[in-house]
């Protein structure tokens, strides 16, 4: 009996004294916005190896679709809408994105260096 309360006394002291693992800081948010059927910024500098959140406004009167062949990522943001994209931890390097219903102006990039 007096070892189940030894126990029971050494759990309760592990888990006021460690408590639960330490949250991990939100990782930061990065805005880019569609605006006239482009990206603002169109370049985005990340530091390699760490996750961040993309948050895409699109202020067009059109939807648009933020793909990514480099990143495998395909996204439809609604007119007047935001989405928040959580991205991975980027290796160093380029990648790039588009959008694709204005291939031709909505063009970007993402330099983790």
């Amino acid at each position: 009996m007096l070892r189940r309360g030894v126990l029971v006394g050494a759990l309760v002291l592990c888990v006021v004294a460690g408590g639960t693992p330490a949250r991990s800081a939100d990782p930061p948010e990065i805005p880019l916005t569609i605006e006239n059927h482009r990206f603002t910024p169109e370049a985005i500098t990340v530091p390699p190896g760490t996750s961040f959140v993309l948050v895409i406004t699109n202020k067009d009167a059109t939807p648009e679709e933020f793909e990514s062949h480099d990143l495998r990522i395909e996204k439809m943001i609604p007119a007047g809408k935001t989405l928040r994209l959580r991205m991975p931890a980027l290796k160093k390097g380029t990648y790039n994105f588009i959008g694709d219903f204005n291939q031709s102006t909505a063009k970007g990039r993402i330099n983790a260096e």
